[in-house]
């Protein structure tokens, strides 16, 4: 598994986390840092996974407010968890990280939809972040 790969899923983990336990993703991120730290038996925690987690902290609110406005007949708060926090992390990487090509980002949340999610996930992530995509230039000006 390629190591941004890797990186993605950990941070969709730790937002995933972070959501289940109704804490910040930092608190999270903390702790994963910590224990990798003190237990040879946890990966360490790298830089682009860190920066994908930070930087979704960052604009947390802001993603949630354009996945409420462009999820057609989804309240984020009755979409399914997994769903959700792949959306978050696709939406800050494809909106405010400029290094990935946005079909590599829609790639990536899609496969991870496809790995940890029901049937129809995929398409659903697929669709939304498409949208963000189409928009990208107009959600940036907006903040």
């Amino acid at each position: 598994m390629a190591a941004r790969n890797k990186a993605r899923k950990r941070a969709f983990q730790i937002l995933f986390e972070a959501d289940q336990r109704g804490e910040s993703v930092q608190s999270v991120l903390a702790d994963w840092v910590r224990h990798s730290r003190t237990d040879d038996r946890q990966p360490p925690v790298g830089e682009f996974t860190m920066e994908l987690v930070e930087g979704y902290a960052q604009y947390a609110d802001r993603i949630d407010d354009l996945i409420v406005t462009y999820a057609v007949d989804w309240e984020i708060d009755r979409m399914p968890v997994v769903d959700r926090n792949i959306l978050r992390l696709g939406a800050y990487e494809l909106i405010w990280l400029d290094e990935t090509p946005d079909a590599v980002v829609i790639d990536e949340a899609v496969q991870l939809a496809k790995e940890f999610s029901t049937d129809d996930s995929p398409s659903f992530v697929n669709g939304l972040l498409a949208r963000f995509k189409d928009l990208k230039p107009n959600l940036r000006r907006e903040q």
